[in-house]
Order: structure tokens, then C-alpha cells, then sequence
């Protein structure tokens, strides 16, 4: 089996997992696994996923969830809030535990904006990176179209699609943004989305079900679909 079978074998797995395959294709399919243990492997991750795909309203998949415009603002507000009420009711209490070397627990309100935003981003987001050890990571160009915004990025292959790791500053506060990944063939999937954070730092784990080597790069769009960042990736 040539390279370009195999990986139209590999595309073909969603469709083999939910039994939507022709019988003709789906015994390609099944000859291929029985001695590819990668693709064996990457059919399971996909079956994994099957029993929340059930669950999915096919009515609403065009549409792009945004968080509200304001959801950063409130967020901070609420965390600013509840940090003063702690400061206010448990000054003792933290000093006779920071002397003992306790560490303090977060407000409960950061820990609830935290989850906001990644259940927002549908777990395509956060304000902090893992650590992918062995897992290659490669250097994305990236253009701001406003001086105040300074990116970095790099993109993570996965069997799965591409996941973009974005550490910027300069979004504006509060303001909503949405990621799409453009392939080669010059089509556009939906890869998060985040809220900006000003001046500062915040680095986004942003997810897309494009493989690496069929992406070009990705963009980072305002409320209004202007591009305010792009990232162009070198040929595959």
C-alpha cells in the first residue's frame, strides 16, 4: 500500500467507526487494519469518542460558538472580589498557615473562571501548556495586524489532527476571539477560541481535527471575522 493509500485508509476511519463506509470500502478498511497496528491504534482513539458524539445536535454544527463579549471583565471582576472578601476574613488564618509552609488555595472563583473558559473554548483553550515530552513541536511565523499584539506559536502533530499552542499578549481585554486552521485545499475548520487578556500574558492550547500535513496555517479572528493574527506554516 502506497503512502496516499494508506492515508486515505487513515481518513476513512471516522466514517469505518460509526459503520457509514460502502461494503466495498469498509473491507479496504478492515484488510488495512489487520496488519497496521498505527491505524488499529488510531481507530480506537476515534471509537472513544463515539458515545459523546451521539450525543451532538447535527442542527447545530454550523454554528460557531463565541463567548459572551464581556465574559473576561466579569471574570476578573468576580476573582477580584472574591480575593478581597479572603483578604478581609482570613488575614490570621493565612499568616499562621503561610508560617507553617502551607500553600493557600485559590478562590474558588478563579478555579470556576478557569473551567468558563475552557468549556467555552470546547477544551480547545487554556491560560496554561503541558508538557509534551518527546512530541515534536515546530515554529510557527506568525503576523499581528496591530503593534500591540506580540505572539509566538508552535504546532503540535497529533494522530488526531494539529493542536496550535499560542502565547501571546496584547488581545484586547475582554474581547472575544475565534481560531480557525486553513488547509492546503483551502478550506477553513473552527480550531477554539479565546478571550484576550490586554497586556497580560496568555498562552491557549487551541485544538483542529486538520493533520499537519494537509495545514497551511491558522488565523486568529475579531467578533467582526477581521483577521487580527495569522500563522503560515511550512509545507508539509
Amino acid at each position: 500500500m502506497t503512502p496516499e493509500d494508506h492515508r486515505a485508509v487513515r481518513e476513512s476511519l471516522g466514517d469505518y467507526a460509526i459503520g457509514r463506509l460502502p461494503q466495498a470500502e469498509a473491507t479496504v478498511v478492515q484488510t488495512h487494519l489487520d496488519g497496521c497496528a498505527d491505524c488499529r491504534g488510531e481507530l480506537a482513539e476515534v471509537s472513544s469518542v463515539l458515545p459523546a458524539l451521539a450525543r451532538v445536535d447535527p442542527a447545530q454544527l454550523d454554528r460557531t460558538p463565541v463567548p459572551p463579549a464581556d465574559l473576561g471583565e466579569r471574570i476578573v471582576a468576580a476573582a477580584r472580589a472574591e480575593r478581597r472578601s479572603t483578604v478581609r476574613g482570613s488575614t490570621a488564618f493565612r499568616s499562621t498557615t503561610h508560617r507553617a509552609g502551607a500553600r493557600r488555595r485559590l478562590p474558588r472563583s478563579v478555579l470556576a473562571a478557569a473551567a468558563a473558559v475552557a468549556v467555552l473554548a470546547g477544551g480547545g483553550v487554556g491560560y496554561a501548556v503541558g508538557a509534551y515530552d518527546g512530541v515534536p513541536r515546530e515554529p510557527v511565523a506568525v503576523q499581528a495586524s496591530a503593534p500591540e499584539i506580540r505572539a509566538s506559536a508552535v504546532a503540535i502533530p497529533h494522530t488526531w489532527g494539529m493542536e496550535i499552542v499560542l502565547d501571546a499578549d496584547g488581545f484586547r481585554a475582554g474581547a472575544a476571539y475565534r481560531v480557525v486552521v486553513e488547509g492546503v485545499d483551502g478550506r477553513e475548520v473552527d480550531a477554539g477560541a479565546f478571550v484576550g487578556t490586554g497586556a497580560a500574558p496568555m498562552v491557549c492550547n487551541l485544538n483542529s481535527s486538520v493533520l499537519r500535513p494537509d495545514a497551511a496555517g491558522f488565523k486568529v479572528l475579531d467578533t467582526t471575522g477581521a483577521t487580527v493574527l495569522r500563522g503560515d506554516l511550512a509545507p508539509a
